[in-house]
Formats: structure tokens, C-alpha cells, sequence
């Protein structure tokens, strides 16, 4: 008997990759779109549209549906969770038990709402194949000595920023830090230190020691390598073994067509 997975989709093309690959071990496949999610609907059983504000219309699909298990995949906003307003009899109920909309509070509200359905929160990574990111260089051009010594430096702060659930990326150019990630997300924060620090900066991405992988997994990609090729940064950096590299092949190619280092660190 196939196991039903309510698959949790936000935006990007994440969630149809791993549909592809949910299916492929077996299961039946019911994806919950909150964003743009392309190509989804080839692998799923069937595709609700749904909306943050309105949990209740989520959990009554995933009752409907016969899930046992859930998948979150792609990219939730910080800012549309913070503009799902009114919501919902069950948002409410929901924001009220944590007492915060964002942090990690409400987390353990959506895991402890989903174990009393009886219905399991997954660990995404077993849904990447082997797209978290290895340790090396994997562009034509490597960091100069100068350039990982902004690197390590990068990753220590970028380890403190992820631990204190602030962001998870850095800037920074000869050891001067120009932007740390904050509810703009990556590509922003990389916009934005580039163009403070001028050309040579170093990004650099990292993971919280106690990052939950149940509901999102750090993710870099073309889009990223985009950001940090117009501001002329020189290297973009992401913890090894921890990080997600979206589209291996095509971040390498612009990283090379750019002149960055594009290492795993």
C-alpha cells in the first residue's frame, strides 16, 4: 500500500525535484503549493492551492488526503508569513500557542499539530539526492590566500549569525564585514554587501550547529551566483556537507563565465 506524503511546497523548483524523488521511494504524493512551484503538479496525486493565513484549509486536506507523513520543500517568505493576516480560526489558534509567528516557536506548534493528526514531519535531505554541497572548489578560479582568509573569517560570523537565528550569510571584504543576512534572504544580503564593499568581496554562507532540516534546508544557487557576479564579488562560499547548491552545473558555469570561486568550505 503506497504511504500518502503531503508535500509542503513553497516557491522555486525544489519541490518538484523532490516529488520526483518521493515518488521514486514510493510514495503517493498530495502537494500543498504556498508558492510557485513548477512542474510539481507531474508528480503529485494531486495539487491544492493554499495560502499561510489559512492553515485550517491545509490541515483538513491533509486529513482528507490520508497523510501519514509531510514534506516541506522550496522557499517560505519571512515576509509572507508576516503579512498572512487576518488568518484563519486555525492561524490564530496556532500563532496564540507559540506566541511568535517566526521564530522556532512556531515550529514546534506546526510539529506538535501535525503529531496529534498523526502525521510525521520528514527530514528533507534524504529528498536531495546529492545536492548538498561537497568540500572544494568546484569553479575554474580558486580563492586567493588573501580571499580565504575572508572565508574562514565569513564562516565563523556566518556560524554565530545562524546560531542566533538572525541569518545565515555574510559579506565581507579584507576581514570587514559589509552586510549580514536578515529577513531579506540571501540573494538581498548579497546585493547589498557587494555593492557597500565594491569589487572583491567574499560571501559566505553557513548553518545554525542545531539547524532543523525538517523544514528548511540552506539553499544557494544561480539566482545567488547572479547577485554576487553583478556586484564583481571574487568568491561565494558555503559550509561543506551542510549547504544545498541548486543547479550544480549551471552555478558553476556562471560563477566560471564570472570569475568567481564558488568553493564548499
Amino acid at each position: 500500500m503506497e504511504r500518502a506524503l503531503g508535500l509542503m511546497c513553497g516557491a522555486g523548483v525544489l519541490p518538484a525535484r523532490m516529488a520526483a524523488e518521493a515518488r521514486r521511494q514510493g510514495w503517493r504524493v498530495v502537494a500543498f503549493t504556498f508558492g510557485e512551484a513548477p512542474g510539481v503538479e507531474r508528480h503529485a496525486e494531486r495539487t491544492i492551492p493554499s495560502r499561510l493565513a489559512e492553515p485550517g484549509a491545509v490541515l483538513a486536506g491533509l486529513r482528507d488526503a490520508g497523510v501519514t507523513a509531510a514534506l516541506f520543500s522550496g522557499r517560505f517568505s519571512a515576509r509572507d508569513a508576516l503579512g498572512a493576516r487576518p488568518g484563519d480560526a486555525a492561524a490564530h489558534a496556532m500563532e496564540a500557542r507559540a506566541g511568535s509567528r517566526l521564530d522556532v516557536r512556531l515550529i514546534e506548534v506546526v510539529v506538535a499539530t501535525f503529531t496529534e493528526m498523526g502525521i510525521t514531519v520528514l527530514d528533507q535531505r534524504p529528498f536531495l539526492g546529492d545536492g548538498l554541497a561537497a568540500a572544494g572548489c568546484w569553479s575554474a578560479r580558486q580563492p586567493t590566500d588573501e580571499e580565504q582568509r575572508d572565508v574562514e573569517r565569513g564562516l565563523a560570523l556566518a556560524r554565530l549569525l545562524a546560531d542566533a537565528r538572525v541569518g545565515q550569510t555574510v559579506v565581507v571584504r579584507r576581514g570587514a564585514v559589509t552586510a549580514v543576512e536578515a529577513i531579506e534572504g540571501t540573494t538581498e544580503a548579497i546585493r547589498r554587501g557587494a555593492a557597500l564593499a565594491g569589487p572583491g568581496a567574499v560571501v559566505v554562507k553557513a548553518v545554525a550547529r542545531d539547524h532543523d532540516y525538517r523544514f528548511d534546508t540552506p539553499t544557494i544557487g544561480p539566482e545567488s551566483v547572479d547577485a554576487a557576479a553583478a556586484g564583481a564579488a571574487a568568491v561565494v562560499a558555503v559550509e561543506a556537507g551542510r549547504v544545498l547548491l541548486l543547479d550544480r552545473d549551471e552555478s558553476v558555469r556562471r560563477a566560471d563565465a564570472a570569475g568567481i570561486a564558488l568553493v564548499g568550505a
